[in-house]
């Protein structure tokens, strides 16, 4: 079995940050999403993998590499354009070469992995494995009708919900989801659309089973969610200081202090990570924040965030708080006269000012 991660996408929801920057790979709990998804297929015994890249494809390899870091072996595909998931299914088609395989949306998190889903279709070999879970709010999702335990129809977005069982981005399928890839049309987005391809193994009398997730899931596609999902990583993490932390400091609660990190006269109260070479002084770091590498805080407060590497954050006044900071930032409070707020923003970018 192989695996296939989706990463191309040009992630609208998550603009600015995504206007220069892959949002696979935005850091949750310090670790790039696209990470867990591949820690995800390793731990499920799934070593060779294809990731999907598109527009973001140098910054994508160079962070994953060849995969050996994982023991894994990864091959870059590349979809020029990005025009559904189905069709990313065709284009690694050479790749799959028939062969069964997972494939994992590469901004997806899944708390306790695949492990359970991989082994129920090597043991059931459906033609299709859906992984579903319940929502509150079904018509914002792709929708699963089930009848004896079997999947017979999908819906996309529906205004009146068969069931509560949405699609999470994780599928199983075998060889003939490539003529079922190849059979449908484009969606009225111009996409082809995975629900379609699977629709389409179920009206040609296919197998299609499925299996609900235990756990929590995250579509890590928009600001809450990452926040979210930063702040469910950030309660299991086990505490550990290996940056110096001087005498005038307080520590509390669940707190990892990541290699060559400095915390000069501050508060950190976790859960809470900070990263790398980045320096704390004078400041308050609240729970459920997690601060990347060669970021320098000073006289601050900030609490339930993300703060991305190389950024700088330099005594401004207010609680910083539900952000998300992306890389090479410098959030600076102006002491000059007269007053008032000086900003230089990117095109859909999000303030609050108080």
């Amino acid at each position: 079995m192989k695996g296939l991660i989706l990463s191309g996408g040009k992630g609208t929801r998550l603009r600015p940050l995504t206007h220069t920057s892959a949002k696979q790979l935005i850091p949750i709990a310090n670790k790039p999403v696209l990470f867990y998804a591949v820690e995800a297929m390793v731990d499920a015994g799934i070593k060779d993998i294809g990731i999907i890249v598109g527009e973001t494809k140098d910054e994508i390899e160079e962070a994953v590499g060849d995969g050996s870091t994982w023991g894994a072996k990864i091959k870059y595909i590349l979809q020029e354009e990005p025009r559904g998931l189905a069709h990313a299914v065709l284009v690694a088609k050479d790749y799959l070469d028939g062969e069964p395989f997972v494939m994992f949306l590469g901004d997806n998190l899944i708390k306790g992995g695949i492990v359970d889903f991989v082994a129920e279709f090597r043991k059931e070999k459906p033609n299709a494995l859906i992984l579903l879970t319940p929502v509150k709010n079904p018509s914002e999702f792709g929708v699963a009708e089930l009848i004896d335990g079997r999947v017979v129809r999908l819906e996309e977005k529906p205004k009146e919900p068969k069931s509560n069982l949405a699609l999470v981005g994780v599928y199983i399928f075998d060889k003939n989801i490539m003529k079922a890839a190849s059979s449908i049309k484009p969606s009225l987005r111009d996409e082809l659309e995975i629900t379609d391809a699977i629709q389409h193994l179920i009206d040609s009398g296919l197998q299609v089973k499925p299996h609900i997730v235990k756990g929590w899931w995250k579509d890590t596609g928009k600001l809450e969610d990452i926040l979210e999902a930063n702040r469910i990583l950030l309660e299991g993490i086990e505490p550990e200081i290996i940056g110096k932390v001087d005498e005038k400091s307080k520590i509390f609660g669940r707190v990892r202090i990541e290699k060559g990190a400095e915390i000069i006269n501050s508060n950190i109260r976790g859960p809470a990570v900070i990263g790398e070479n980045t320096k704390i002084i004078d400041s308050y770091i609240g729970p459920f924040t997690s601060v990347y590498y060669n970021v320098s805080i000073t006289k601050s407060e900030i609490e339930h965030s993300i703060i991305l590497e190389n950024s700088t954050l330099l005594e401004i006044g207010s609680r910083l708080e539900d952000s998300l900071i992306g890389k090479d930032v410098t959030v600076y409070k102006v002491h000059t006269k007269p007053k008032a707020y000086k900003l230089m923003l990117g095109d859909h970018s999000l303030v609050g000012i108080i």
